[in-house]
């Protein structure tokens, strides 16, 4: 019984359904991408998870690859049944590598985080350690095999 009607920015579905309507809808054509508001009615229903949005962005708009949908900052109203959040299209990968931020990049899988990189947190700290260190320690610590020889013991 879920059937798809798609009328001009609008996806309405019977059922568990939820309805998308797009607002400040505009086309950047310097950055190669389509951007909006998105507000999702979905009465009955907790929210409305990204992936199943992003499918129906990408037949509405004829999408042709889903990954180059982006949506975050959802906010759900007071009293449920509305989210609002912010989309963009982009016409290619390349596109979004370039000008999206890299945390979104990074929770959609299309760039990695770079191996043996510390959080910021650990990184100082570390940092704060090796100053206080004196000698070939220096070189352990800095590498993190002084933490490995404290576990050892």
């Amino acid at each position: 019984r879920n059937q798809l009607a798609s009328v001009k920015g609008k996806a309405i579905m019977s059922e568990k359904s939820c309805t998308i309507r797009t607002r400040k809808f505009i086309t950047n054509r310097l950055l190669e991408r389509k951007q909006f508001v998105i507000d999702v009615l979905h009465p009955n229903r907790a929210s409305v998870s990204k992936e199943e949005l992003k499918e129906k962005l990408a037949k509405i708009y004829n999408v042709q690859d889903p990954k180059c949908i982006f949506l975050w900052g959802f906010k759900i109203a007071f009293g449920g049944q509305k989210s609002t959040g912010f989309g963009v299209i982009y016409d290619n990968l390349n596109a979004a590598k370039k000008s999206l931020s890299k945390h979104l990049l990074l929770r959609e899988g299309i760039i990695q985080k770079q191996a043996g990189k510390l959080a910021r947190k650990a990184g100082k700290e570390r940092k704060n350690k090796v100053k206080k260190v004196r000698g070939k320690e220096k070189a352990e610590v800095r590498t993190g095999k002084a933490v490995a020889k404290k576990k050892k013991e």
